[in-house]
């Protein structure tokens, strides 16, 4: 079995307060401190040139920080006029800010996986989530966020959901436990707008909901939440999360036990037109 060890941040794997460097900052960094490096120039030396102080030059070098648009023609102008930090400047993203970072190296798979099937028993998965149910999910969030972490998990969250837009060739496979849908998080408005979200993804080509009743007798995966993803060269992943962790799961037995399980329990839920009557009448009761 294979795991990979993040970093805790909060729960539901959605939310965090301290981003981590990009991989498209560490490569800028790493360009800058060998150019530098090449030009025989210290960082004091080179801070000097580009007007900034050692320490910021350190944090680019390092990934750190998001450089200015000052700064890149500075350095370009210091370091030989290439044009390499100009071109590769406009590539730079501040990584997976919004984002749990244990979370972050399964969100990457996803923007390449052929397939993600995810099962949820606590939580609205996060692709089918709406604004209003993600400001209700950090609001309640303890230690309380910051505006900014509230507002930039927002935007990331709404981001990642073009995924079911943008990928129609992907397949999304959704089982959603009853009792989630019923919970009212956040208050009628929000949970009405969540139904309506919901029903409308649903209707994507490449996107299938399905309910698990309440009353079912039946149940495969009570050992909790399920995310699968099968990548471009037909291996599978899994993803297992609770409060303050998370794993990557690449081991192929443990896959194919969680894959059993997800499957079974696609059989034992409503199937997709009798979730979207479920739903349609849990929202009318609202």
């Amino acid at each position: 079995m294979t795991t990979d060890h993040v970093e805790p941040a909060v729960a539901g794997g959605e939310c965090e307060r301290e981003p981590d460097p990009s991989d498209s900052l560490r490569t800028f960094g790493a360009v800058v401190q060998a150019l530098r490096e090449h030009a025989g120039l210290s960082r004091v030396q080179f801070g000097e040139l580009v007007r900034f102080s050692k320490h910021t030059v350190e944090s680019v070098e390092l990934g750190r920080r998001m450089p200015d648009a000052s700064f890149v023609e500075r350095a370009e102008e210091a370091l030989g006029n290439t044009g390499a930090l100009r071109h590769s400047a406009r590539f730079l993203t501040r990584g997976d800010a919004g984002l749990a970072a244990w979370f972050r190296q399964w969100a990457r798979l996803e923007r390449t996986a052929v397939s993600l099937c995810t099962y949820e028993c606590r939580l609205i998965p996060g692709l089918l989530q709406s604004e209003g149910y993600v400001r209700t999910l950090c609001e309640n969030e303890i230690p309380p966020l910051s505006d900014d972490a509230l507002e930039t998990t927002v935007q990331v969250r709404m981001e990642r959901q073009q995924l079911l837009r943008e990928r129609p060739n992907t397949t999304f496979d959704f089982v959603i436990e009853e009792a989630v849908l019923m919970r009212r998080l956040g208050g009628t408005q929000v949970t009405v707008e969540q139904l309506d979200l919901i029903l409308e993804l649903g209707l994507l080509r490449n996107v299938t909901v399905q309910v698990m009743p309440a009353d079912s007798e039946q149940h495969a995966c009570l050992s909790g939440p399920v995310r699968l993803l099968e990548m471009p060269d037909g291996r599978w992943r899994a993803y297992s999360e609770g409060q303050e962790n998370g794993r990557l799961i690449a081991g192929p037995k443990e896959v194919s036990r969680i894959h059993m399980r997800y499957a079974r329990l696609r059989s034992q839920a409503l199937s997709p037109k009798d979730s979207v009557g479920l739903l349609m009448r849990i929202r009318g009761a609202l």
